[in-house]
């Protein structure tokens, strides 16, 4: 990408092949230890059917900078092959419109096509030159064939662009005339950082998946730290990946696969992850399917110990109120709390952030605070969503557990 100095979110490294031997000197050079880490994620999950010809102009938002960006193709939840035939990297200006320069061509293996099989994954090779923290990177995708269910992630809380035909190479909004509130195929971006550089998963459900705050202002409670997270000094954890679905259960399957059976694929799974966020639970509480606190307790177990397995930390949240949601009775009441005395009091987690403490109405802890309430007495607003953030302390992000 050759974009202005002004518009330099995504540049080409400069070669240094050129540096004359002779004025160096005789003892070696090092170079700085890097990895890759994980700058945005979604959950993938069934999203209606593929449809052949189509090209997805995905708008997502990065979280900690680095270089030698990557993406991941998903075709999880196909029931047969999926062929991409035009793959882009560039950076949003305006609408399905990308800066000048900007838009460049990833290559899988050197090719610049990829089929996916079906259940699997892909990732892209290395796309030389710096992406920034903060930056609304475009990827655009072409498939000839898609066809069956497509995977992608449904809420994205995020404006992206449809164009039929392949138009992937075009950095005009010309062809791009349709709109979507989903992200297709694409799960995870990632670049390379120094060795240091960490990220946090937060796993969860419609509150983590942002709904009921503002679209295309990336104002989801993961959004706000990771804004605190780029200036803070207390630690080394800058990525941030949000993997949160909408009606999404720890136990059971339903809205996306259960927190338990995705917790490989959209957590563990990608690079530089060294914390685990776990925030969720209301939906099995408030769904009366006769689950209890210690169901609820065992199953946040079996994610402790499998992230730990990985020498990943867990930090547990509480669950927050929801009496005036339609579900709420003081049978859920009582679950939510025994669950919220077990995050609290039990050890078991590396961290806590009190969540439910920071969005009850101090009037009536079972309810969120007017103020906080995205209008259903369960999502937090935008407000809401910053107080959340704002409530989590940066250094239990870094438990020191081992390197992601």
């Amino acid at each position: 990408m050759r974009a202005r100095r002004a518009h330099a979110p995504l540049l080409v490294a400069a070669a240094a092949a050129a540096l004359a031997v002779q004025a160096l000197p005789a003892r070696a050079v090092s170079t700085p230890a890097r990895h890759d880490v994980i700058t945005w994620g979604a959950s993938a999950d069934r999203v209606g059917d593929g449809v052949a010809d189509r090209g997805y102009r995905l708008v997502v938002h990065t979280s900690v900078g680095g270089d030698d960006l990557r993406i991941r193709l998903s075709n999880a939840f196909g029931d047969r092959p999926v062929t991409f035939d035009g793959v882009y990297a560039g950076v949003q200006a305006d609408g399905a419109a990308l800066v000048h320069g900007s838009n460049r061509r990833l290559t899988f293996d050197g090719a610049r096509s990829v089929t996916v099989p079906a259940g699997a994954t892909v990732l892209s090779d290395p796309l030389p030159g710096k992406v920034a923290a903060q930056t609304n990177l475009v990827i655009s995708v072409h498939s000839p064939d898609a066809a069956g269910p497509a995977t992608g992630h449904g809420m994205a809380m995020q404006t992206s662009y449809i164009a039929e035909g392949d138009h992937t190479a075009e950095e005009s909004a010309a062809n791009w005339g349709g709109t979507t509130g989903s992200w297709f195929y694409l799960d995870a971006v990632s670049v390379r950082a120094p060795a240091a550089t960490g990220a946090v998963v937060a796993l969860g459900d419609s509150i983590t998946d942002g709904w009921q705050s503002t679209s295309d202002l990336n104002r989801r409670w993961p959004d706000y730290l990771s804004r605190r997270l780029r200036q803070s000094t207390a630690t080394t954890v800058k990525g941030v990946a949000d993997e949160g679905i909408s009606g999404n259960k720890v136990l059971a399957d339903g809205a996306g696969q259960s927190a338990l059976n995705r917790l490989d694929r959209d957590v563990l799974s990608h690079p530089g992850v060294r914390t685990v966020f776990l925030f969720e639970g209301v939906n099995d509480i408030k769904a009366h399917t006769g689950v209890t606190a210690q169901d609820m307790i065992a199953g946040y177990r079996r994610i402790i110990e499998r992230a730990h397995a990985a020498g990943k930390c867990v930090v547990g949240a509480t669950v927050g109120p929801f009496k005036g949601w339609s579900e709420w009775d003081p049978q859920a009441e009582a679950v939510r709390q025994d669950v919220n005395a077990f995050v609290r009091s039990s050890g078991e987690f590396d961290a806590v952030t009190d969540f439910d403490r920071i969005l009850r109405s101090p009037y009536d802890q079972e309810r969120i605070l007017p103020f906080f309430d995205g209008g259903d007495h369960l999502h937090p607003n935008d407000k809401g969503m910053q107080a959340m953030a704002d409530a989590v302390d940066l250094k239990s992000l870094d438990c020191g557990r081992g390197p992601g």
